[in-house]
């Protein structure tokens, strides 16, 4: 028979009611120090609550670095996409009309101009047609990569976020606070880096999709395929840049079983993808990693952290060679520059032409790097000036010469040469 004076039976029923029949030393009797083996261990609740935390930032991290869904168009009925379909439709009927009355006027030259009204017609139908195709066409892109990107951090045992968890649960310092920590903190500033990946990926698709049938309608000229493939090859590099991530999958089996390699292996895969963002997304990337970078130098003094932002944002230089050496200039905004003129080239327009002059900076750099070559310049001509001044004793005529052959008789004077440095002489004039 229950005693009537259980303290216990005021609690509801639930884990604290079994706590308080078991008693305080029932809980930890499964293993000392209420580390873990009885039910109610407070480390071991504290570990599954870490666990759990992990799990969950595992998730959505994947969630953000290559989501299902993506803010593009899906279709082309779109209220958004419809407005750059109608341009860019009616843009390439332009450029078809402007191709039949240039081979109209031209006329007269026969074959070529009539082959060139033949491949205009066809590229265009086939702009139009494509336009139309692009939405689906990258709705069934995102989602292909989206699949793939899971079943490959999923099905296979050693990959980053599948060593993170077994580590977590069996790994060699599972049960020491600091590494669970550490693996903890990298999970949210992995967070933070995938949350900017999501941001630059979804509005740089969004954008690509909106600029496609501009791009398209270009190849109603006769099949200029320059803008088309500027395009294509930026945007399946900003589709595919999750999988940058694979490439540190090599180095997974070697930290195997260290929360703190896991962390330090995953920091890195942050600076990877924040430099997939900055090469990957060459309109407006090298934007928001520059930005991030000069936010994260001004608000702290860290080494660490400085090396990671700048190791995921480099300093971009372009190399431009010149016939008397290659330079590197750090303008990342002739990238954009370029890409604008590959599009008007496209259409046949002439775009207008970049300033050669460098910048402040990059005039700095350019002079600190001469610097040397400048110093040894100067001083191989001051050895220069100074040889020439000093006369050469060997170079006098000597008394035992033979007089030359304007001294001798009956030979008339030769005339001058002409001077190489202010042209032919003159003629002299002609005697009667």
């Amino acid at each position: 028979m229950p005693d009537k004076n259980d303290p216990c039976k005021l609690l509801p029923s639930g884990p604290a009611r079994k706590y308080c029949e078991q008693g305080p030393d029932s809980g930890s009797s499964g293993g000392s120090g209420g580390g873990g083996g009885g039910d109610g261990g407070l480390t071991d609740g504290a570990s599954h609550h870490v666990r759990d935390l992990a799990d969950t930032l595992i998730k959505t991290l994947k969630g953000l670095v290559a989501p299902k869904n993506s803010w593009a168009p899906k279709t082309a009925d779109n209220w958004v996409y419809q407005q750059f379909l109608w341009l860019g439709q009616h843009l390439a009927v332009l450029v078809f009309i402007c191709v039949v009355v240039v081979c109209a006027l031209t006329a007269w030259q026969g074959a070529p101009r009539l082959k060139q009204l033949g491949a205009s017609t066809g590229w265009t139908l086939a702009a139009v047609a494509g336009m139309a195709s692009v939405p689906g066409v990258v709705m069934l892109l995102n989602t292909a990569v989206s699949e793939a990107f899971t079943t490959a951090f999923d099905s296979n045992e050693s990959t980053l976020f599948q060593v993170i968890k077994e580590d977590l649960a069996h790994g060699a310092d599972s049960g020491n606070p600091l590494g669970i920590l550490i693996i903890t903190a990298a999970l949210v500033v992995a967070l933070a880096f995938a949350a900017l990946v999501f941001m630059a990926r979804s509005l740089g698709i969004l954008a690509f999709v909106c600029m496609a049938p501009l791009v398209l309608a270009s190849l109603a000229r006769g099949g200029d395929m320059t803008a088309v493939k500027m395009w294509a090859m930026r945007f399946l590099g900003l589709i595919f840049a999750p999988f940058a991530l694979l490439l540190i999958t090599p180095f997974v089996t070697m930290v195997k079983g260290s929360l703190v390699m896991d962390g330090l292996l995953l920091v890195a895969a942050d600076a990877l993808m924040l430099r997939m963002i900055f090469h990957g997304i060459p309109y407006f990337g090298p934007k928001v990693a520059g930005a991030v970078r000069g936010y994260v130098e001004s608000q702290t003094a860290s080494p660490l952290a400085r090396a990671v932002v700048r190791a995921g944002s480099p300093d971009f230089y372009e190399q431009e060679n010149l016939p008397r050496m290659p330079r590197m200039v750090n303008t990342p905004g002739r990238a954009l520059h370029q890409d604008s003129g590959v599009l008007f080239a496209a259409y046949g327009l002439r775009p207008q032409k970049r300033s050669p002059q460098l910048t402040t900076a990059s005039a700095i750099d350019k002079a600190q790097r001469d610097a040397p070559r400048q110093q040894k310049l100067i001083e191989a001509r001051r050895k220069a000036r100074a040889d020439q001044a000093t006369p050469n004793p060997n170079s006098a005529t000597t008394p035992g010469r033979q007089p030359s052959q304007s001294s001798q008789p009956g030979r008339p004077a030769p005339r001058p040469g002409p001077n190489p440095a202010r042209g032919a002489a003159p003629k002299p004039p002609r005697t009667p």
